[in-house]
């Protein structure tokens, strides 16, 4: 593993109680309503580009826990359902080097089926109930409306 991604992976949680696993199976958790694997390693994918962003904190629990980005509470509610496993794997795949082969460099979401005024959404990809996009200038959008979602496709 380089420095670089051992950075990455110390220091996470507030206070150092959480591990960059425990991060990754909250924002996967909350953010992609654990439809499918492929919205949680999406919504992986969207933490690792902006972890590695240098825009961002550069701890999965930095980004994870930054105000107003992710769900309300993503670090503290009680997480507790069937599907806990299934999100496990997934966290533990993203973090190990598995991206989203549809997500690129985007670094934001929103709720599928939400549609907003601004012209700088390029939407790469629609899947888990989210809507995937980078930021572009205004001239350089060729996608702004998103996708029709994708299921099934896993990332391998």
């Amino acid at each position: 593993m380089s420095l670089a991604a051992l950075l990455v992976l110390a220091g996470c949680g507030l206070g150092g109680r959480m591990s960059a696993q425990e991060c990754m199976e909250r924002a996967m958790y909350f953010e992609s309503n654990r439809s499918s694997r492929d919205g949680m390693v999406a919504v992986g994918s969207v933490v690792m580009n902006r972890v590695q962003s240098g825009q961002y904190p550069r701890s999965v629990c930095g980004v994870v826990g930054q105000k107003n980005q992710f769900a309300s509470g993503v670090l503290s509610r009680k997480m507790n359902d069937r599907s806990l496993p299934k999100v496990r794997e997934a966290a533990r795949s993203v973090l190990r080097g598995e991206r989203h082969p549809l997500i690129g460099n985007a670094m934001f979401f929103h709720t599928a089926g939400y549609r907003f005024p601004y012209d700088n959404m390029q939407y790469v990809l629609t899947t888990g109930g989210n809507a995937f996009y980078e930021r572009r200038k205004r001239h350089l959008v060729t996608r702004p409306v998103p996708p029709r979602p994708i299921e099934g496709i896993t990332g391998r």
